[in-house]
């Protein structure tokens, strides 16, 4: 397979093409098994010398993000190059971008790590996002629009997951929390009534090209993903319209190439019905996109793949209905004692079941260990089975 995107070297067929990746963890080892199921040779760069993408890939150059001879070893290497994570730094990809493909560029990459900046770049696009405030010295502090309160303060830059943020609800705590975040840029977020959190990937090609999966309905715990349902089962069909469009839409001001995950708060009829505003946006493959390696004919990782080589993008078709359950390191430790495998066999008696494990030599509380996806011919039938291995795996059946 030699197809590229444009301004990559023409590939004899006496060697496969070589596909590159920024950062270890399961996105990219997901990404990497995607890859050789196509043909391609992976390597990964990655500066922990045990990676769950490491393990996988034909190499792993073992270097900081940043190390000029790891990232020229990286270019030498490899015929495109991709990254798996957003927080990987802007100038790594500058740098590899004056040698080889690199999808998504450095500039988009850079949109998505500082909150700032995405608003602006929602606002830009004509994409309604939460009224909000950016606070970098104490007279935006102070100059804060009481209207905004209640809150949630969050860290311009490297927060996932629910890190680096704080509900606020005066102005005495807004100006607590921002400094036990260490006074650094933050956007304050007006706290809105939620109906339900959604989620649209898109994959746009160098063609310009955009394709995207349906609708994603997610349930957070603690401010990490925990449940993903598709279809989305209460959101109806102009506003999952609005979503995909506005997904669209960011995709393409941005001149965006790859998967792009945009996220939504759909709201509740009090702040206008059917109102959705958009959350924020992951420059990658996505948790809540994990239905698709088993839920659709085409995953998330294989329109990475077709997007960072040049290879036509069809448009994705979801052929079950599908649920996944995050799987966090917390089930391994399902009393006080020492880490325990959970009851697999008894959740993969169960129809429908599709255990994917990321390979991560040690469980820890918060830890992200796997994901389990749930098939069925319809919506009901996955959600029965997803509350039976709910129920067998000790997580919360509300959802």
């Amino acid at each position: 397979m030699t197809a590229l995107l444009p301004g990559a070297e023409t590939l004899g067929e006496s060697r496969q093409a070589t596909l590159g990746v920024l950062g270890g963890g399961q996105l990219g080892r997901m990404f990497v098994h995607a890859a050789q199921a196509m043909g391609y040779r992976c390597v990964v760069l990655d500066p922990d010398a045990i990676s769950p993408a490491g393990a996988v890939a034909e190499k792993h150059v073992k270097a900081d993000y940043l190390d000029s001879f790891g990232l020229a070893q990286l270019a030498r290497d490899c015929d495109a190059i991709t990254t798996e994570f957003e927080n990987v730094p802007a100038l790594a990809l500058e740098t590899l971008a004056g040698m080889r493909v690199v999808a998504p560029a450095a500039a988009a990459v850079a949109v998505c790590q500082d909150r700032a900046v995405e608003k602006a770049h929602f606002e830009a696009a004509g994409v309604p996002c939460a009224p909000h405030a950016v606070i970098t010295n104490e007279i935006e502090l102070a100059a804060v629009d009481p209207a905004l309160l209640p809150g949630i303060l969050k860290t311009s830059r490297m927060g996932y997951d629910g890190k680096g943020q704080v509900r606020v609800g005066t102005a005495a705590e807004l100006a607590e929390a921002w400094g036990r975040l260490k006074r650094v840029p933050c956007v304050l977020e007006q706290l809105l009534p939620l109906k339900a959190e959604l989620s649209v990937l898109v994959a746009r090609g160098a063609d310009g090209r955009i394709v995207n999966f349906p609708v994603q309905q997610n349930l957070h715990r603690d401010g990490i993903l925990a449940v993903t349902e598709v279809p989305a089962p209460d959101v109806p069909a102009p506003v999952q319209a609005q979503a995909v469009a506005a997904a669209r839409q960011v995709a393409q001001t941005l001149g965006y190439v790859g998967v792009l995950c945009v996220e939504f708060f759909w709201l509740e009829e009090s702040a206008g019905a059917g109102r959705l505003v958009v959350n924020e946006m992951a420059p990658r493959p996505h948790n809540s996109g994990h239905w698709t390696m088993d839920g659709a004919d085409v995953s998330q990782f294989e329109l990475q793949v077709r997007a960072l080589a040049g290879l036509p993008l069809p448009e994705p078709r979801q052929h079950s209905a599908s649920i996944m359950l995050n799987l966090l390191g917390d089930l391994w430790f399902p009393d006080q004692g020492g880490p325990t495998s959970p009851a697999w066999d008894r959740v993969l008696a169960l129809p429908g079941t599709h255990l994917h494990l990321y390979g991560k030599a040690e469980a820890r509380h918060g830890r992200k260990m796997g994901h389990l996806n749930i098939t069925a011919s319809t919506p009901a039938a996955a959600r029965a089975v997803a509350m039976q291995a709910a129920a067998l795996l000790g997580l919360p059946p509300s959802f």
